[in-house]
Order: C-alpha cells, then structure tokens, then sequence
C-alpha cells in the first residue's frame, strides 16, 4: 500500500515547479521574489535533488523477471527498478517505507522527474494464479464501488493513529472495463485525502497473465483525467506476459486458479489508496506561499 503524509496532492506540482527554479539555480540560492529556505528546508531539496540525481531509467524493453513479463516502453516511457522506486515513494513522495513492500518498479512519461507535474505508475505483481473471466460480462459499477467502500472506518481509524490523513472513494472517474481479447481491465477511481479539496486519481490498469496478474497503478490529480486516459491505455499496451505465461497459456490440469474473478480482482484493490506527495515540491511551493 502507498500512502501519503499531509498536504499536497499532484495537483500543485506546476505551482511548485515555478518555485523550483528559484531554489535550485544559482547553487540552490533563491531568486529576490522567493523567501529563502529554512535549514531544514534547505537539507531536504538536497536530500531529495541527489536522490533524483541517482535515478536509473531503462527505456525500450524492459523486463519485468518476477511477472515473466515484459513492457515495450519504446522512448515514450521509462522504467525505474524497484531500488529507485523505493527512493522515489519514501524519499521524494514522502511515504513511509512500507509503502515500497512488493513494488516491483514504477513508470513515468519520457522527459519528466518524478518530482515534476506528472503521473506516476507504480508496478506489482500478484502470482495468485489463473484468475478466471467469466463474470466479466456481468460487472456492477454501483455494487463494486460499495464493497469498494467497506471497512473504510477501520482502516481510517488506523491511519489517523498512525499519523496519516483518512482517505475517502469519492466515485468512478472510468468504471471498470474488460477487454475480452487482451485480457486486460482498467479502472480508475477519485479518491479523497483527509480534507484537501482536490481528489486524487488513481488509474488502474490489470493485464491478467497464466499464473497470476501485472498491475499498474498510475497516479495523477483529477483534473488529469482526461488527458491521462490515452495514456493509460497506452501505458496499458505496453505490458504482455511473456510466452508461456500469457493468459492463453493457461493449463487447468497444472495451473493454481485464482480464489476470486474479475470482480473480486477489482475489490481486491481498496487497499490501493496511492497519491503523491510531492516532496520536494511541496516544500517549495509551502515557502512560497509564506512569501
């Protein structure tokens, strides 16, 4: 589960960048119309510049070993492995360690920094088995965001002892929907962080392979959602188990079935609540306001 301490959601990124300038050029002093940072302030930028200046992106094909998949990033996309992507949720989002637990990776738009006004797609791998797609034809937006929603107050009640803000499913930004011939669903949902204004989008993309299922789940603000939707779908064509582990290569006489169909699959996810936090943005964007 990725998680989110406070305040910002992707939202303010462009705010922030124009911020960014200011502290990062000149040897990180700020331009006249910018407050300088605190100490504090100053040590996170550099904490969080040297891990943005350490990153590896892989481009092209890039094997995901775990999943026996592989996505074709070509140079629209690039990859960061799971170390990297461990430095950019904790580190750069600000998000507690375990919110790396099972990333495999994360994705992002050829040409743009984690830290910048972008999404973020983040890759695991559940190896439950076959999941099984005959209910797919009978999926219930409504009776799916209900399960979706239950135990909220618990889990709720456990964030706030822990110190992070209550999230909220505000509503289907795409209810969910099967491509019978690929394989494949995507969904995406709003999601409300304690009481900022602005929901967060999450876009989940689910390619179903022989021994279990390649997610993607993308981050972005909500009023991304129109221009992430080609995105994801293309994002989403990027991913094929590779052969032998393809969907239609399941065997019933040797292969484990999953416990859940396509519906269970999406209600699987409420755990899923992932926004950004934009770390060193954030910081700059709080100085500037105060300015």
């Amino acid at each position: 589960m990725v998680e989110v301490q406070g305040g910002l959601t992707m939202k303010h990124g462009f705010a922030a960048a124009l911020a960014l300038t200011g502290f990062l050029c000149l040897g990180g002093m700020a331009q006249a119309s910018t407050p300088a940072p605190t100490p504090e302030q100053a040590a996170r930028i550099q904490a969080v510049q040297a891990v943005l200046d350490n990153l590896h992106p892989q481009s092209g094909a890039v094997p995901i070993k775990a999943a026996n998949a592989t996505l074709q990033l070509g140079n629209d996309f690039y990859f960061l492995n799971a170390a990297d992507s461990r430095a950019v949720l904790t580190e750069v989002w600000g998000n507690p360690p375990s919110a790396s637990d099972g990333v495999l990776g994360m994705v992002f738009p050829a040409g743009k920094s984690p830290a910048d006004d972008t999404w973020g797609a983040v890759v695991t791998y559940a190896g439950d088995g076959y999941v099984s797609d005959a209910d797919a034809h009978k999926l219930d937006p409504a009776k799916l965001l209900e399960t979706l929603r239950e135990g909220e107050d618990e889990v709720n009640r456990q964030r706030q002892a822990d110190g992070y803000p209550t999230t909220h499913l505000a509503g289907w930004a795409e209810p969910p929907a099967y491509d019978a011939a690929r394989h494949n669903l995507i969904w995406a949902k709003l999601i409300a962080f304690g009481d900022q204004q602005d929901n967060t989008l999450n876009y989940d993309v689910r390619v179903l392979g022989r021994r279990g299922v390649l997610s993607m789940n993308i981050v972005a603000g909500a009023d991304d959602l129109q221009a992430l939707r080609p995105e994801a779908s293309r994002l989403m064509a990027t991913a094929a188990f590779d052969p032998g582990s393809r969907y239609t290569d399941f065997d019933s006489s040797i292969d484990k079935k999953a416990e859940y169909g396509i519906a269970g699959l999406i209600a699987g996810g409420a755990a899923l609540a992932v926004a950004k936090k934009v770390g060193l943005l954030g910081i700059l964007l709080l100085v500037a306001k105060k300015g």
